[in-house]
């Protein structure tokens, strides 16, 4: 088996979580322009609860922070100003304890994320930002920007590092975010589905082409 079949095109979070494998319960409320709101358990007894809005509604996300653990904000990774843009806040409830995160993002994005068991990171993709997360106490490992807004990242047990599937690239990210290979494209993909061994890809304009998750390269 190569891990859960991913089939997307840039979903939500609860979207997300019906594409991976363990036990999850979904919830998600939110309309027009209020804060949407997503809980989701993931596998290792993960809970998770995530609140976005659109630019400038960083207060409006933050309104109903949780209590207790740890709480970050990495919005200056991505500008000095993070306020003006649009915020995500991530709260995590586990075995390890509770922590939360908040990011931002210089376009309208539904964040969502996986856990990467065996190196014990949580990866959120949101806006052109991949964070990798340490699952038990929610500390930044890493993060890497795309040059393109990200549809989706996807992990399998089979590899070595992750995938982020932006709109004109695909890349490889190990466990210390080093970029182990990339892929550009000429036409923006809209899905991604890791299957039988291959990374299927569909294009804007209808082509379907697959690589090889492990090395990048064309597969037949």
């Amino acid at each position: 088996m190569d891990g859960p079949r991913l089939r997307t095109r840039g979903r939500d979070p609860a979207s997300q979580a019906r594409d991976q494998v363990g036990p999850k319960d979904v919830t998600v409320s939110g309309a027009g322009a209020q804060p949407h709101d997503a809980t989701i358990t993931y596998p290792g007894g993960l809970r998770a609860r995530w609140r976005w809005a659109g630019s400038g509604q960083g207060p409006a996300v933050f309104a109903l922070s949780e209590a207790g653990g740890t709480l970050v904000d990495h919005g200056s990774l991505v500008s000095a100003d993070p306020e003006a843009l649009c915020r995500a806040e991530l709260r995590i409830d586990g075995p390890g304890g509770s922590w939360s995160v908040r990011l931002a993002s210089t376009i309208y994005d539904e964040p969502a994320g996986l856990l990467w068991d065996d190196p014990g990171l949580f990866i959120v993709k949101y806006g052109f930002h991949t964070y990798a997360l340490e699952a038990r106490s929610g500390v930044l490992r890493w993060s890497h920007r795309s040059a393109t807004p990200l549809l989706a990242v996807v992990a399998s047990p089979r590899l070595a590092h992750i995938i982020a599937q932006a709109e004109i690239e695909t890349f490889a990210l190990e466990e210390d975010g080093t970029v182990a290979w990339r892929i550009a494209h000429s036409d923006v993909v809209t899905e991604v589905e890791l299957i039988g061994g291959r990374l299927v890809l569909t294009s804007f304009g209808g082509q379907v082409s697959a690589l090889d998750p492990a090395t990048g390269r064309p597969t037949g």
